[in-house]
């Protein structure tokens, strides 16, 4: 597998797209290309402000580790496809090349705000 293979990332109600390279984390990835997603501890898996939901792609991310799995149950509105968007890293390509996200409305005004 290539170091520079990508897939699309996309964040739901946001018409941009953004790329996910292979290794790269959510959050990373986020950043480096200008949208802002909140990460108060800054990335580095002892909060849960960078907590999205993963509504495409999920099998092609890294598996949750127990400490990041720990933060997201103190997260609001978790679920089944919740990811900290700092530990979500791309091991793979999805079929369809494509890597959706939402950002949990309780944090949508951080993330808009540029907090």
């Amino acid at each position: 597998m290539s170091k520079t293979e990508s897939a699309t990332l996309r964040l739901d109600g946001d018409a941009r797209t953004f790329t996910l390279a292979v290794g790269q984390s959510i959050l990373d990835a986020a950043m480096d290309q200008g949208l802002a997603i909140d990460h108060a501890c800054g990335g580095v898996c002892a909060c849960s402000t960078c907590h999205v939901r993963v509504r495409a792609g999920l099998d092609c991310l890294s598996e949750a580790s127990e400490d990041e799995l720990d933060q997201l149950d103190e997260a609001r509105d978790s679920g089944l496809d919740s990811r900290l968007a700092c530990q979500a890293k791309l091991t793979s390509m999805p079929k369809d090349g494509e890597v959706r996200i939402a950002i949990p409305k309780w944090n949508v005004n951080a993330v808009r705000e540029g907090h």
